[in-house]
């Protein structure tokens, strides 16, 4: 997707140099529609500068900051030198993966799809992830509750979260913790079992979280959760431990949590 707009200055955007002249370079902004910048041959590189081309090529992708628009005179001040590497490469990956969406869209809608509609829904997961591909990503971990606060309709939304699980590798992250279960009631085994049951969510984990809970050697149980993020993990390991704690507790027993392993199971 190519905006038809104009860039802010302070913006970083991706380009091609396609052109090297003595006092400068031109490059086409790979993100914008017919918009070109000039990169003077002081914002190239930092000190003195005796021949462009011993910084540059054609053709080379380049990051580069926007100093000054003048939408009169169809002209874009660039800098080269006030990019440091990590926003290189931040960009960069920010740039490929629109690229990785453009191409998700095609797969949704068919290769036909108009540039209205495009536009359109483009536009929807740009202002409600602030990206097409976190738009995309938050499909495949949430299914259709991530786009329902979106103007897009019913097809749309089943096109996008349909693309998205089969096309999306989803970030996730791992978290352990464990819980000690005691009962001395006659029926303790019983008790246990019910505890553990509470602990794996009798089935209302969400679809985004999975969650596992082993035996390591009694009275201990490992709880293991993947998650989106370690805040949702963590979150649900906790809430894991709590159902084991206050399902033993109904019954006279005892329920400890605790993140490290007991060292006499080792």
């Amino acid at each position: 997707m190519k905006y038809s707009g104009w860039p802010e200055p302070g913006e970083l955007v991706v380009g091609r140099i396609d052109e090297i002249e003595d006092f400068g370079v031109f490059v086409d902004l790979l993100e914008y529609e017919d918009k070109r910048g000039l990169c003077h041959i002081s914002e190239v590189a930092s000190g003195w500068i005796k021949n462009v081309r011993d910084h540059v090529n054609v053709d080379q992708r380049v990051v580069a900051k926007v100093l000054d628009i003048d939408e009169s005179a169809q002209q874009i001040d660039l800098s080269l030198k006030d990019v440091n590497d990590h926003q290189r490469k931040d960009k960069i990956q920010e740039w490929k993966n629109e690229q990785k969406a453009d191409n998700w869209m095609g797969i949704a809608f068919g290769e036909d799809i108009s540039d209205e509609q495009y536009a359109a829904v483009g536009n929807e997961l740009l202002s409600a992830f602030g990206s097409m591909y976190d738009g995309f990503e938050q499909a495949a971990i949430h299914g259709t509750e991530a786009l329902e606060e979106t103007d897009l309709d019913d097809d749309e939304i089943e096109a996008i979260v349909d693309t998205a699980r089969e096309n999306v590798s989803v970030p996730y992250v791992n978290v352990t913790g464990y819980v000690d279960l005691e009962c001395p009631s006659s029926d303790g085994v019983d008790v246990i079992k019910q505890a553990l049951q509470a602990a794996e969510g009798d089935g209302d984990i969400p679809d985004e979280v999975d969650l596992d809970v082993t035996y390591v050697g009694s009275p201990e149980y490992r709880i293991e959760v993947q998650a989106p993020d370690y805040k949702t993990a963590e979150a649900h390991l906790e809430e894991s431990a709590e159902r084991a704690q206050a399902t033993v507790a109904e019954h006279g027993g005892t329920g400890q949590y605790h993140r490290e392993r007991n060292e006499d199971d080792e």
